[in-house]
């Protein structure tokens, strides 16, 4: 996974040198790549093992979701149970579909709630709040894109998420950094524009309506209607991390990741958009 909806008002920096986002952009694309190199050959030699990337994505963003939730506001979620509970999401979506993620996600909130009791009623809804919000945002959310790679033709739904998400990214820097200038929210995330946000549907509805016809067989405007909402859900997934981090005083999630910083901040568009093309594509091509 290695898209984020970025639809900066920046200029290009010279290769090097960090853009104004306060990324150096030489090594964003170079770990851009190699993750999308990783990601490309799991699903082309045999697209089960892209479960495998995504048990690792899931394992490495709830570590670091439960991080930053202790760096940036004191509070300890059980990371034992919800690297387990992430664990059985993930591996359980593959044979049983939504209902064996459903009932491993009901099992991990269960056990976020039960673990909490020894400490005691001081902050316990705080505590499991915590504890269930990264359960759902990271293993959850990220166990609808193996629900899109088990199914009969899952080689051309993930691809059609991917590439929607790809083309969004890129069609956003492009817009943003040559027109963009009315800033989108400027007091989440000052460098979107709403040029940029423009830019990114442009892409995502042409690369919607390609893949849904070429590789789904579905009707072209369906797919551009899927790329729209995809990039929509990318943009808002991006304005909820920078939202989360702003509220915990972070910049980062992590810092595993040179010019990216942790692996959450380049899965946070997908993770939200996961679910979203998962029940759009269930529909427009069943």
């Amino acid at each position: 996974m290695t898209t984020s909806s970025s639809h900066t008002t920046a200029m290009v920096p010279p290769a090097g040198r960090p853009s104004r986002a306060g990324r150096d952009l030489v090594a964003a694309i170079t770990v851009g790549v190699a993750l999308g190199v990783v990601i490309l050959g799991s699903l082309l030699v045999e697209r089960h093992f892209f479960i495998g990337v995504l048990a690792v994505a899931t394992a490495m963003g709830t570590w670091e979701l439960a991080g930053a939730l202790r760096r940036g506001a004191g509070i300890a979620v059980p990371l034992p149970i919800l690297l387990a509970g992430g664990q059985a999401m993930v591996w359980l979506s593959w044979p049983f579909r939504l209902p064996g993620l459903a009932v491993a996600f009901a099992v991990t909130a269960l056990a976020v709630l039960l673990w909490r009791l020894r400490a005691g009623s001081a902050h316990y809804v705080r505590d499991v709040t915590a504890g269930v919000f990264t359960a759902a945002y990271v293993p959850l959310f990220c166990s609808f894109a193996v629900l899109l790679v088990v199914a009969d033709d899952g080689l051309a739904r993930v691809l059609t998420f991917l590439i929607c998400g790809v083309a969004s990214d890129v069609g956003g820097y492009a817009a943003g950094v040559l027109l963009g200038r009315h800033p989108m929210a400027p007091t989440i995330s000052p460098k979107k524009s709403w040029e940029g946000f423009g830019g990114s549907q442009l892409a995502g509805m042409v690369a919607g309506a390609l893949c849904v016809h070429l590789m789904l067989g579905g009707v072209w405007w369906a797919g551009a209607v899927t790329g729209a909402l995809l990039v929509t859900c990318a943009t808002l997934g991006d304005l909820i991390e920078s939202m989360v981090k702003r509220d915990l005083g972070i910049k980062d999630m992590g810092t595993l990741l040179p010019g990216h910083g942790g692996l959450l901040d380049r899965m946070d568009s997908l993770l939200p958009t996961a679910v979203v093309a998962w029940a759009l594509l269930s529909i427009v091509v069943p």
